[in-house]
């Protein structure tokens, strides 16, 4: 047994006392999906604070037991969103990860209050529990009794597996099978019902105590208890910093005598070395691991002698969690801090890397009789954030060339499941989840939900007996999950149950409110919202049918209860406290079946008011009130042949309650002679449970007080035959439950004796003949009010699957299947079943063409895989004809042959038509998707003039870098209409500006997943003139063309120009232009103090500008120095490149001249950017989605927009940034935004 005691010092405050189960040993075998996982484990949080122990049972039972507790409530991991998830603490979910750190004890730091003084709302809430005892391991992880299935849902994101769920350090996923012990909240309604007869003089049990002298300051403590049969005990007593947030004290004692004393031993694991967790190998008790804090030192003290002597190994890397191997007790899988797993095959001795980058919680051991080699590991691989991989490799030998994809394509993150015969995976396609299901590692094929249930969270609760339990929260709920039942392939569901409840755990977890009963196969407990009222219902069949609770007949007074079905009932809370270190508050086990002690409340549906503690003796069909005063911890003893009662509360306590009649009569008994602070217990392992151990403080600052109760000596005898007797099991009288009659053996209520280990359960059973009860609807098949099976609108039940070939058999349903588990026979059994009929011959129909990844774009170069599903038709002699959409195709001859996916490479970028025809001799069906291949956008630029004609049409053109990527959106915010913009598929646009003064064109380009921008300032003015020049060869030779260099040398030719003309610096623009040969233009802008309102004058003035720019260039008289011994000169071009419109009257020739050699460079651009959009083998252009306008978020238009001439100089300055081309290519797309502001005119 395992434990962890921790306490928070608040010295002015008295203990809180939190007794929970403590088994820590866990089990491998189911799995749950989130369980975005179950619980992450976090690198070095002090979460051992928050332990709980969730331990899984076997399928035919839970044996292990949290203080002797077996039932489960199912949970589900926080789903982010929707994950493959595991219901944490469930059979699957527990037996995950770690054999964890052993439990965890809190020293109780709750305040010190007179007993007057504590609040009625302390004692509504009863919890209880078992005495804590070692689990039975399953697929090597230890099995605890009660089961909670979680999301993480991990994940998420299904529920998750119990064999994958990682805990965090602090979760008690320990190697011990145990149970927190939380106390139950009894309520004692005064002395007098404390006992049934007259009051007695004080017994007392037999104990002793011991000391843990010297450890006053540690606040938290982890125990184990070596095993059945064995007396040795070990503790981990911690001082845990929390202001350091690491351990900086520790203490190891052990224990040879049952717990009566102790021995410490710092010097043999090392005077200075400070332990952090406790391991024990769930196959051989006799291992023990030790683990240091790796805030001093990494490293692993490793005993096999039950604890007597250690040897130390040092680590390179920080353990975060272990799983231990189902049956090798040597072989460990080890997490890392940086989501590396390690492996061991010498229990620590040794470290082998097995994989990079593995998702935390998402690795599993194989499992013998389904995987090909017991050394197999299936794991999570992250690829990119939002892309993972499911892969399995070898324990010793994980290269590439040894690594299997059992699933072809990716997966969505922290969504693989293994549990039991079962694997999940989940895909997200269309912003829709797709669940998978592999069955006794057989192909991957989609869960098959009735049609519209739509789910938007998943979570799988078991894996029990070859069927599939799972929770989904469908799209029209909130707050409640609907349950269904699979068959044994795991593919198709039926609904179980509607509206369960459901909560959130402590950590985010998504609990649901059911609870699995042990020790009667096929009872659950659920809590159901009807018309906003919460309803306690129960099932003896799996789900197959459902009732309500009968209330007691008669209080503990014996006065009479009025309470009629189905008005009023009996509702009992199913959830798990808030606080981690409180137990549940209902217990059953599997070795006293039939009893169950519950918290409730009686009336119209489940309350937080008027709550008492109910037990039953007969399955839940009768039960009766039990009423306490203060709040009391329930645990179950000697097999549940005697029930134990602990006060929780505040105040320090010597006297425990005991009942040998099921809770008909209490005793009371001291275990100390001094009050201690109780802040937990730990029960021997095993079944017998005999032996306690109470752990607590006689006050606040004194050492850890270990008080060894043992309860052998309150028997007088052992139990002999005559102190047994039969009991049915029945549901309202009705003795077939499951398809059989069960008589179970238990000891009589009067009978005073200890069964002892020799005790078992005992039940002999006699088959039924099958009826109507013994059957649950078939998917696509809904029941009636009438209790018939119909088949919903949406289902054909002539459909069969792709499995069926011409001259085999198939199973055609007739609307009914056999519950799982049920062994009924003969009686209505052929009317029900589903009959053996030869398969005819079926045209293919059904068929399904997708991606792996479940996307439509696919990056150019890049293998895409195609999957085909064919719903309905002979599979093997359909065959399958993929056509890729770029003049390839492929033709298979039947449906299994492309099981793994069709692999394509496309070499251009387009929208290819992919279609999948699938035919036989009776017909074919068609399926096709429209694929985007696309190319990384990585460049753009806006061309567009530095000067415009006011009221003259302006070409604005993006030009993009590669040229075809692929399906382009662009959208322009021209001028000061800075909140609408205009948004097209076409990369240019003409605008017309009506005022003069500076404008700002942004444009943005969309291409996948890539945003890219470029902006540029025109300045608009009603008349203007320009020029082209020219430059002396040998600038040619010193010319980098990069813009920071075209941008200094125009700002030396402009200054140069002013000097010899004398014309005003903000009436002359100068930019050098790209490319080679060097060239220039410069712009004369108009005198607005001397041509306001005068257009004569800005016509005459801005010619005798130019006639003097173009005299001073024509002499030779600029020129400037570009190095020492480099003078350049300047000189005018022969044509003019501006203005694009002859603002002039009379049209000259040159101007007539250079507009037509304007249009053909239009023309010429036009026609390359039509290229461009062209798609390479169909004409399928993209159709503008509305959605686009709401998905942009371009960046402010209006920044740095120059408000006149002056700034408009400077603006050119300083936007006319670098913009080199590189050579085109796709690189992988990433969501990013780039700005580019390269300002040349033309493109040259």
């Amino acid at each position: 047994m395992n434990g962890e005691v921790i306490f928070c010092p608040k010295w002015h405050r008295a203990f809180w006392f939190l007794l929970f189960a403590v088994p820590c040993f866990l089990h491998a075998g189911e799995a749950e999906i989130t369980c975005r996982s179950c619980q992450p484990g976090s690198k070095w949080r002090g979460k051992e604070l928050l332990l709980k122990f969730h331990t899984s049972e076997s399928a035919t039972g839970f044996r292990g037991q949290v203080f002797g507790n077996s039932e489960r409530r199912f949970g589900a991991a926080s789903a982010e969103t929707p994950r493959l998830s595991c219901a944490v603490g469930s059979a699957e979910c527990a037996r995950a990860r770690v054999e964890y750190p052993e439990t965890s004890l809190k020293r109780n730091t709750r305040d010190l209050r007179a007993k007057g003084e504590l609040g009625q709302s302390e004692f509504t809430q009863m919890k209880v529990s078992n005495v804590s005892t070692s689990g039975q391991k399953k697929n090597g992880r230890v099995e605890g009794v009660r089961r909670r299935a979680r999301r993480n849902s991990h994940g998420d994101k299904l529920g998750s597996p119990r064999s994958a769920q990682n805990q965090d350090r602090g979760e008690a996923t320990g190697t011990v099978a145990g149970r927190r012990v939380t106390r139950s909240e009894l309520r004692w309604s005064g002395e007098e019902r404390r006992a049934a007869g007259p009051r007695q003089e004080e017994l007392k049990l037999n104990s002793s105590t011991f000391a843990l002298t010297g450890d006053s300051s540690h606040n938290q403590a982890m125990v184990h208890w070596s095993g059945q049969n064995s007396s040795v005990i070990l503790m981990l007593t911690k001082l845990f910093d929390f202001n350091l947030n690491s351990v900086t004290e520790s203490s190891l004692w052990r224990s040879t005598d049952y717990g009566a004393t102790y021995q410490k031993l710092n010097d043999k694991v090392g005077a200075k070395t400070i332990l952090s967790y406790l391991y024990v190998s769930p196959n051989n008790k006799r291992k023990i691991m030790l683990l240091t804090d790796p805030e001093v030192e990494s490293s692993l003290l490793i005993s096999s002698d039950e604890g007597a002597t250690y040897q130390k190994y040092r680590l390179n890397f920080y353990i975060l969690s272990l799983l231990f191997h189902p049956e090798q007790e040597d072989w460990i899988l080890a997490y890392s801090h940086d989501q590396k797993l390690y492996s061991s095959v010498e229990f620590g001795r040794r470290w082998q890397l097995v994989h990079e980058r593995v998702a935390p919680n998402r690795f599993y051991w194989s499992k013998m009789g389904l995987d090909k080699e017991p050394g197999l590991i299936h794991l999570e691989t992250s690829i990119t954030e939002g892309q993972a991989l499911y892969v399995t490799c070898k324990l010793q030998n994980c290269t590439d060339a040894n690594k299997g994809k059992p699933f072809p394509g990716y997966i969505d993150p922290n969504s693989l499941v293994v549990q039991d015969e079962y694997v999940f995976v989940q895909v997200s396609a269309g912003g829709r989840p797709i669940y998978y299901v592999s069955a006794k590692r057989d192909v991957f094929t989609p869960m098959k939900l009735p049609k519209y249930t739509l789910p938007k969270d998943l979570h799988v609760i078991s894996t029990d007996e070859n069927r599939v339990v799972a929770a989904v929260r469908e799209w029209n709920q909130n707050e409640t999950y609907n349950l269904y039942v699979s068959d044994t392939s795991g593919v198709y569901y039926t609904l179980a149950l509607e509206n369960v409840v459901s909560s959130m755990g402590p950590e985010g977890n998504v609990m649901v409110d059911l609870y699995e009963v042990a020790g009667i196969k096929g009872m659950f407990l659920a809590n159901k919202r009807t018309d906003n009222q919460v309803k306690t219902y129960i099932t003896y069949n799996r789900g197959r049918d459902w009732r309500l609770l009968q209330a007691p007949s008669k209080d503990l007074r014996g006065n009479s209860i009025h309470c009629v079905l189905p008005y009023c009932s009996l509702h009992l809370h199913l959830h798990v406290s808030a606080n981690p270190y409180t137990s549940g508050n209902i217990a059953s086990r599997d070795s006293a079946p039939g009893i169950i002690v519950a918290s409730g409340s009686i009336g119209a549906e489940l309350t937080t008011s008027n709550v008492s503690v109910f037990i039953t003796s007969d399955a839940g069909n009768t039960w009766r009130q039990q009423i306490f005063d203060e709040e009391y911890a329930v645990l179950y003893l000697d097999q549940g042949g005697a029930l134990v009662a602990i006060r929780h509360t505040p105040l320090p306590i010597r006297h425990l309650w005991l009942s040998f009649d099921e809770g008909r009569q209490w005793n009371k008994y001291s275990f100390t002679n001094t009050p201690l602070f109780v802040d937990g217990v730990l029960g021997e392992p095993g079944e017998e449970t005999l032996i306690m151990t109470i752990f607590g403080h006689v006050s606040h600052r004194s050492e850890w007080q270990l008080v060894k109760i043992d309860f052998r000596s309150i028997f007088n005898r052992r139990c002999i035959e005559a102190d047994y007797q039969t009991w049915h099991l029945h549901n309202q009288g009705e003795p077939c439950l499951m398809g059989v009659k069960r008589i179970y053996r238990k000891l009589k209520p009067t009978s005073r004796c200890v069964m002892g280990k020799t005790y078992s359960v005992t039940m002999t059973s006699a088959p039924c003949d099958c009826t109507e009860a013994d059957f649950e609807c078939d998917y696509g098949f809904e029941r009636r009010t009438d209790g018939k099976c119909t088949p919903a609108f949406w289902f054909h039940p002539s459909s069969m699957s792709r499995s069926c070939t011409t001259g085999m058999t198939f199973l055609n349903s007739t609307g009914y299947r056999k519950v799982v588990s049920n062994n009924c026979t003969a009686g209505v059994s052929a009317e029900y079943t589903a009959r053996r009929q030869q398969c005819p011959i079926q045209a293919p129909k059904g068929l399904h063409l997708v991606t792996s990844e479940g996307s439509l774009t696919a990056v150019l170069g890049t293998n895409v895989t195609f999957l085909v599903f064919l719903e309905e038709g002979d599979g093997a002699r359909t065959s399958i004809t993929l056509d890729f959409g770029d003049g390839h195709a492929l033709t298979y001859s039947n449906v299994s042959s492309i099981e793994d996916g069709i692999k394509h490479i496309y070499k251009a970028v387009g929208i290819y038509r992919v279609t999948a025809t699938g035919e036989n001799s009776l017909g074919s069906e068609t399926a096709m998707l429209y694929l985007h291949v696309t190319c990384q956008l990585e460049y753009i630029h806006l061309s567009a003039p530095f000067v415009a004609v006011r009221n003259k049409e302006v070409n604005l053109t993006a030009v993009l870098w590669p040229s075809q990527v692929g399906t382009v959106t662009y959208i322009w915010w021209i001028g000061n209409n800075t909140e609408q913009p205009v948004i097209t598929l076409e990369g240019s646009v003409a605008y017309t500006f009506s005022r003069e003064g500076i404008n700002t064109v942004t444009v943005q380009v969309s291409a996948g997943n890539t945003i890219l921008q470029d902006r540029k300032t025109i300045a608009v003015h009603e008349y203007f003139r320009s020029h082209l020049l020219a430059f002396s060869s040998n600038l040619d030779e010193h010319n980098p063309d990069i813009a920071e260099w075209r941008l200094d040398v125009s700002r030396v030719i402009k200054n140069s120009l002013i000097q010899a003309t004398g014309v005003r610096e903000d009436q002359l623009l100068v930019t050098v232009l790209p490319g080679l040969p060097t060239a220039a233009e410069f712009f004369l802008l108009p005198d607005k103090q001397i041509t306001e309102g005068k257009p004569e004058k800005s016509s005459a003035h801005l010619d005798q500008l130019s006639e003097l720019l173009l005299s001073a260039l024509n002499q030779n008289l600029v020129q400037f120095t570009l190095r020492p011994g480099v003078q350049v000169t300047v000189y005018a071009a022969h044509l003019s490149a501006a203005p694009l419109v002859d603002t002039s009257e009379n049209h000259s020739g040159s101007a007539m001249l250079m507009l037509l050699s304007v249009v053909v460079v239009g023309l010429a651009v036009f026609v390359i950017y039509k290229f461009k959009r062209k798609i390479p083998g169909l004409n399928v252009y993209a159709q503008m989605q509305n959605e686009k306008e709401q998905e942009m978020s371009p960046a402010n238009p209006t920044v740095a927009t120059p408000s006149s001439q002056q700034d408009l100089v400077h603006s050119l300055e300083i936007l006319d940034t670098e913009f080199n081309s590189r050579p085109i290519g796709c690189m992988k797309p990433h969501v990013h935004v780039k700005f580019s502001t390269e300002l040349p005119t033309y493109i040259v």
